[in-house]
């Protein structure tokens, strides 16, 4: 339900994880699915795998909006100059390495992020993404995408879901993709990711939306990232990191569950899901030229 629906003005809506403490409302049909964010100011926003691409694209973004930022993944020296900038303008960083596949590292990081302050929002953006068709099966790489794209945030959600649930508030957001909504070339190893991510965020949204705790599943399509780049065909519909940020703040905004870009690309997809399989394989075949 959106801030107005619940007789709330933006002025005097909450800026933090009280926000989601208001008691379960009732949501009218075509009413926004999660509370809003009218006001980053001040909120406490973990992102893991924000070094690069579309999560450190985020994290400027919700800096910038005056959120107070905790940055986790892998390599973090890249953020290294950006972190002594935010120190002298005021609004710190945090970063914390971590490892998602490390699932002892994470249950340490998850209570070290909780031990500094109450946390309003947790981004999992961490990814794994090699290119990979039946006709060259890697068992080695299809593992390594479950572990980083799906065990990896299992781990995570294992460490925030006590603590969201200890508040009473809290809002979990977690990047799949438009791979994710159907078969397609190239996507042996990463679409099945992505499509068991998008399950779990709907799973998830039915089993705490009543808990005072968001639930959004972000699914792109092509973004210019250092994992994207590795791609030898056209991307169509391609965008900036900067234009994903911008699309996924506003879905916050409006209170969006599920949170898809660029809509030229992601629409034509969405009537693709409709389609029966004979119809649906066709056309993936003449469009792809297999």
């Amino acid at each position: 339900m959106s801030v107005e629906d619940s007789s709330i003005s933006k002025n005097d809506a909450p800026n933090s994880a009280t926000a989601h403490r208001l008691p379960p409302l009732k949501r009218r049909f075509g009413a926004a699915l999660n509370l809003p964010v009218t006001n980053w100011q001040g909120q406490r926003i973990w992102l893991v795998g924000a070094s690069s691409g579309i999560g450190l694209a985020c994290a400027k973004a919700l800096h910038k909006s005056g959120a107070k930022v905790i940055i986790s993944a892998r390599e973090l020296s890249t953020l290294s100059d950006w972190a002594v900038a935010a120190e002298l303008e005021g609004n710190p960083l945090e970063l914390i390495p971590l490892d998602v596949t490390d699932e002892l590292q994470v249950k340490y990081v998850a209570r070290q992020v909780a031990s500094r302050g109450t946390l309003d929002f947790m981004l999992y953006c961490a990814g794994h993404y090699l290119a990979q068709r039946a006709t060259s099966f890697d068992l080695t790489e299809m593992l390594r995408h479950q572990d980083v794209n799906y065990k990896g945030l299992l781990h995570v959600l294992d460490g925030v879901l006590p603590i969201f649930l200890q508040q009473g508030a809290g809002h979990i957001s977690i990047v799949s993709s438009v791979a994710g909504w159907r078969g397609l070339p190239n996507s042996l190893a990463y679409g099945p990711t992505k499509a068991a991510i998008t399950n779990l965020a709907e799973t998830l949204y039915i089993d705490l939306q009543d808990k005072g705790i968001g639930v959004s599943v972000v699914n792109p399509g092509f973004v210019a990232t250092p994992l994207t780049a590795q791609n030898t065909f056209a991307m169509p519909a391609l965008i900036t990191p900067y234009e994903a940020a911008k699309a996924m703040l506003a879905g916050w905004e409006q209170g969006s569950f599920d949170i898809n870009f660029p809509r030229r690309f992601t629409f034509w997809l969405q009537l693709l899901r409709l389609l029966p399989y004979r119809i649906y394989f066709a056309i993936v075949r003449r469009l792809t030229g297999l």
